[in-house]
């Protein structure tokens, strides 16, 4: 790399791997590395060691850093998943294992948790808290740990604590679903208090962006990332994907399609969701990040069709519009966005026992829950009219991508690297300046993909019948199912 130029490392700590990008300030990647993780899922029960998050990492940063002058490394940020948590020692040792951010083992402790904060959770606009969120996880750790001197951690907290070798705040991203006040940017002590939260167990706060420490001696040695290189609190990975895909303009939305759908927006005011399935978390610039994180998703395919050539499976799959089947492809059991049932459960209606429409019907059954959490969206008076970019990937599909473009009825815009480490590098680079300008010079549109006119309309009926399916067995309100069908006849 000639002259040294400045890079910024990005780490995004997946459910199915670690990645570290190394990216300069006009958005070229000079180095990448990945590494798999595994996890135990068990029923409700969703884990993973937190010590493979850092074996993971640190291999990651290094492969990515091989050919990477040591001078040229600025700075450095880590994302995780969201609602992810763990207890550790005081020396940042795992007591736990790691409970992900799908596991609803705490289910029981929801009805308490909202009975507490629940004057604060309807200021912050998300009404109450779901079972898979960090607050219930962590009571139920509570219950299940023997021994005191217990400290919380989040994903990206128990990574930052390895990399600067002292205790780290938590950013305001992460603590979300744990319960901090994100408006007044503290811990709620009154909830926390009347809920049996031992004092001193959650880390302080910060917003994404801030310093919270330099890369020690142990870490540079292990991650190849230099001693000194100051480490940048990070985000969730759907923030991350957020600030990746370089829209931050009021309006604009970003839809990350992994193992599960994301979707986070920018908005200047805090949008309330009397149902309780949006929710804000705050942007470096003090601007709201609105969103959810739906159960359906790829992890759907990866589950349905093993081994199998996807590419192969796109093209036949063209076929089939709309497909003869009708999917709800659920990842797993219980929804959370656009409408929260712990009961839902995946369906496929009218199958054919063709591989292909089976196929499209998957395609087509996450486009469908995507429209209907923008038309809840657009419900609660979000602003949604922006640019709207793919990310995850699933936008590596460009046939998935045209196929969600034609559902939606809108454009969509597919970034040139389409992943949540490019947001964490963003953040990374972001200290002292303008966040929304940093992303701006740092990430390239690959492609705008506009909806073909001749599939205008098409997927409406058996959108609507995906509506009436999800409402009739009582799992979305009526409320937006009633806005789905006005908008779609409109």
């Amino acid at each position: 790399m000639p002259g040294a130029e400045a890079v910024w490392v990005g780490v995004d700590l997946g459910t199915q791997g670690a990645r570290a990008l190394v990216v300069t300030a006009s958005g070229d990647v000079v180095g990448s590395g990945a590494r798999k993780l595994t996890g135990r899922r068990d029923g409700h029960r969703h884990e993973q060691d937190p010590e493979h998050w850092w074996t993971a990492a640190s291999a990651s940063c290094r492969q990515a850093l091989v050919d990477v002058p040591a001078e040229a490394v600025r700075a450095v940020a880590v994302d995780g998943t969201s609602g992810t948590v763990l207890l550790t020692d005081d020396r940042g040792h795992p007591l736990t294992p790691a409970l992900m951010y799908d596991d609803t083992r705490a289910a029981g402790h929801v009805d308490r948790v909202n009975d507490a904060g629940g004057e604060l959770w309807r200021r912050l606009g998300y009404q109450r808290m779901q079972p898979s969120w960090a607050l219930p996880k962590l009571l139920w750790l509570l219950d299940h740990h023997t021994g005191g001197g217990a400290r919380l951690a989040h994903q990206a907290d128990f990574v930052n604590r390895r990399l600067t070798g002292h205790p780290v705040a938590a950013d305001l991203s992460n603590a979300l679903k744990t319960g901090a006040d994100l408006i007044a940017e503290a811990w709620p002590d009154d909830v926390l208090d009347a809920l049996g939260v031992p004092a001193g167990l959650l880390p302080p706060l910060e917003r994404s962006g801030t310093r919270l420490g330099a890369v020690c001696a142990r870490a540079a040695e292990a991650t190849g990332i230099p001693e000194g290189t100051p480490v940048i609190a990070g985000a969730t990975d759907g923030c991350a994907a957020q600030l990746g895909a370089g829209r931050l303009a009021p309006g604009s939305w970003n839809s990350v399609l992994g193992t599960t759908l994301v979707l986070k927006g920018v908005s200047d005011d805090l949008v309330h969701d009397p149902f309780g399935v949006v929710y804000s978390h705050k942007a470096p610039d003090g601007r709201w990040l609105p969103g959810g994180a739906s159960s359906t998703g790829a992890g759907a395919i990866a589950r349905d069709f093993p081994g199998r050539d996807l590419t192969d499976l796109d093209r036949r799959a063209a076929a089939h519009e709309p497909s003869a089947a009708l999917t709800y492809p659920l990842v797993s059991a219980g929804e959370r966005f656009p409408f929260l049932a712990p009961g839902a459960r995946g369906f496929r209606l009218d199958g054919t026992d063709d591989e292909a429409d089976d196929f499209a019907s998957v395609l087509q059954g996450v486009g469908y829950l995507e429209r209907l959490c923008f038309d809840h969206l657009d419900l609660l008076g979000a602003p949604t009219g922006g640019d709207l970019t793919l990310t995850g990937g699933a936008a590596r599909s460009e046939y998935w991508c045209r196929l969600r473009a034609d559902i939606l009825g809108r454009p969509v815009v597919v970034p040139r690297r389409a992943e949540p480490a490019l947001g964490a590098a963003v953040l990374a680079a972001s200290p002292g300046r303008d966040v929304a300008e940093v992303a701006a010079r740092m990430v390239a549109v690959r492609t705008v993909i506009d909806p073909r006119p001749e599939k205008t309309g098409l997927f409406d009926a058996p959108y609507l019948r995906l509506v009436g399916e999800v409402e009739r067995r009582g799992w979305l309100p009526a409320e937006t199912a009633a806005h789905a069908r006005e908008r779609t006849r409109a």
